[in-house]
């Protein structure tokens, strides 16, 4: 395989990973606007497309694979296509926060909200702009953008925590509301995974140009 038809294949895997960013992206973009609305039709289609995401998944995995077993690129190269497969599962795994938030939908169902969902949505926004901005740090090698993300993590941490506080006040002043309030805590946790998600995919682009493997924000690259 020539060089020119090797990066022609390792520009398809990067095209394929963009494509599962945005089947992810719109996923939890879906599960909130299913909770927000209380439309459970939504939310049973989140779970269903989870299953695409998977497939999507494999179907990059298999290419990395054959494209490692075929050549043997070089360090940079290599860095770039162990950390597709990386981030690939990383996705994988935010595709299912995502489907998670959707069953949760389905649980509450009809009941009355218990507080109008203001963090919630917010900490969701925050997520997917991390999700996008680490996409983009990998695609361009953009180290300063991949830091960036670390930033807004803390921001998701702050808005979790600030959730997390007023939903145990809820039950602490009336105890009726601990099954309400528990689920929109789970909401909570998993947009606070997303977020933890979006970093890894950002210290793993950070990686595929500098060769060095540090968390986000302990020391300069």
């Amino acid at each position: 395989m020539t060089r020119d038809i090797f990066e022609k294949h390792l520009q398809q895997l990067k095209d394929e990973l963009l494509v599962m960013s945005s089947m992810v992206e719109k996923a939890i973009e879906r599960s909130i606007n299913a909770l927000k609305q209380r439309d459970l039709r939504l939310a049973h289609q989140v779970i269903a497309d989870d299953a695409n995401v998977d497939r999507k998944r494999l179907e990059i995995e298999d290419k990395c694979v054959g494209l490692l077993a075929t050549q043997q690129p070089m360090a940079s190269d290599l860095r770039t296509i162990i950390a597709i497969l990386y981030i690939s599962n990383e996705l994988e795994r935010i595709a299912d926060y995502a489907e998670g938030i959707a069953k949760i939908a389905i649980m509450i169902g009809d009941e009355p909200p218990l507080k109008p969902l203001i963090d919630v949505p917010r900490m969701a926004q925050k997520s997917i702009e991390m999700l996008r901005h680490s996409m983009e740090a990998f695609l361009e090698r953009d180290v300063e953008k991949a830091e960036a993300v670390c930033a807004a993590d803390d921001e998701v941490d702050q808005l979790h925590d600030q959730v997390y506080r007023e939903l145990v006040s809820f039950m602490i002043e009336d105890p009726k509301t601990i099954t309400r309030a528990t689920r929109l805590i789970w909401v909570a946790h998993n947009l606070e995974r997303i977020g933890d998600r979006a970093t890894n995919i950002a210290e793993r682009a950070a990686f595929t140009v500098t060769g060095k493997m540090v968390e986000i924000g302990t020391s300069r690259y």
